[in-house]
């Protein structure tokens, strides 16, 4: 199903630039939003309310897509009143119960279903399986990224340039991994190690959401596969003592308030990237490695953070593959179904050589 009309939900810093760049890149779009949006974006912009079940039907009337850019608790709600005008549906969740739900839905959608479309998950599965295809057998995938600000400041090191109901969610949900064989469920902030990526120490510990569905598509072919969350040195142990020893886990959205404001977001951030695969290759053990930092650009004649542009920039190269005919129109679409080359050979894919360093 050709498309081009597309509503997007939510204009936060992801959100907008998202809009932006699928306008870039010859789509209709309107930007939908509870609150106006800035007068200068390249869109239309309805205020409405997004919760309302009556009123996105009506939003999407004359549309063939929706990309939502909301809190994760609302997708799920916009994935089903999409899933019943026929729309394809975009998303960036990293919540495993609502692409759950999501998968429900797909099996009989008139429209593609692909939630997950942001950098971690997203981005990092199309890099963890290209990787893993290079071979024979393939024994692990392990994937990390981290958003930080360049010059951190306290113990914490950390900014909320990321939505903080995100990141509490990934910080206490139970994670997917495969170890060993085994298809398990582990507690987030545990199975601490260090990492280097251009000379700046690191700590990746695990967090929620991350894999997407990697776990179905390698369970029984890939032995070992998890994800991780980096950090500068320090920031778990503290996190840990926030969240379970002043008890903080029972109240979320106080635990988001009090960490944003304590650490705002920051214009100046780097996203590290640290894909890597391990496995059999013209008959000898051999690793595969994908390590980038990407940092800050110009777009659209603004200064756009680097979380802000890889996430937008995920979902908008996926968008496009599925309007141009490259990826498939109906069902459910597995990140690690999306070839890298022909994700990176987009009109905004290319973003991404363009704006890290190895």
């Amino acid at each position: 199903m050709s498309f081009n009309a597309i509503a997007v939900l939510g204009l936060g810093k992801v959100g907008t630039l998202a809009a932006t760049l699928l306008a870039e890149s010859g789509f209709t779009v309107t930007g939908v939003d509870a609150r106006p949006a800035a007068p200068d974006v390249p869109f239309p912009v309805e205020v409405a309310d997004v919760a309302d079940a009556a009123v996105l039907r009506g939003l999407f009337a004359g549309r063939q897509a929706v990309l939502s850019c909301l809190p994760y608790h609302l997708n799920r709600a916009v994935a089903e009143v999409a899933h019943a005008a026929g729309l394809h549906y975009f998303d960036l969740t990293e919540d495993v119960p609502t692409t759950q739900a999501i998968i429900g839905l797909s099996a009989t959608a008139k429209g593609l279903m692909a939630p997950q479309c942001g950098l971690a998950p997203g981005f990092v599965g199309i890099v963890g399986a290209s990787l893993a295809a290079e071979f024979e057998l393939c024994r692990s995938i392990r994937m990390r990224v981290g958003a930080l600000p360049q010059h951190p400041t306290g113990l914490l090191g950390y900014a909320f340039n990321w939505s903080p109901e995100g990141v509490v969610n990934e910080y206490l949900n139970d994670c997917e991994v495969i170890e060993e064989g085994e298809r398990k469920w582990v507690s987030a902030m545990e199975w601490l190690e260090t990492i280097y990526v251009d000379g700046v120490k690191l700590e990746a510990f695990t967090t929620s959401g991350g894999l997407g569905t990697m776990c179905d598509t390698f369970h029984g072919r890939v032995a070992n596969i998890d994800y991780k969350t980096m950090r500068y040195p320090g920031h778990a142990e503290l996190m840990n003592f926030f969240f379970h020893e002043l008890l903080m886990r029972e109240k979320r959205g106080l635990a988001g308030e009090i960490l944003t404001n304590a650490k705002p977001p920051v214009d100046e951030d780097v996203v590290y990237v640290h894909v890597s695969a391990e496995g059999r290759a013209e008959g000898r053990l051999q690793r595969r490695e994908f390590v980038r930092a990407y940092y800050p650009l110009e777009l659209a004649g603004r200064h756009r953070t680097a979380i802000a542009w890889t996430t937008s920039a995920s979902v908008v190269a996926v968008i496009e593959m599925v309007r141009d005919g490259a990826l498939p129109d109906t069902g459910f679409l597995r990140q690690e179904d999306i070839p890298l080359p022909a994700f990176l050979a987009t009109r905004t894919g290319q973003l991404f050589a363009q704006g890290g360093r190895r």
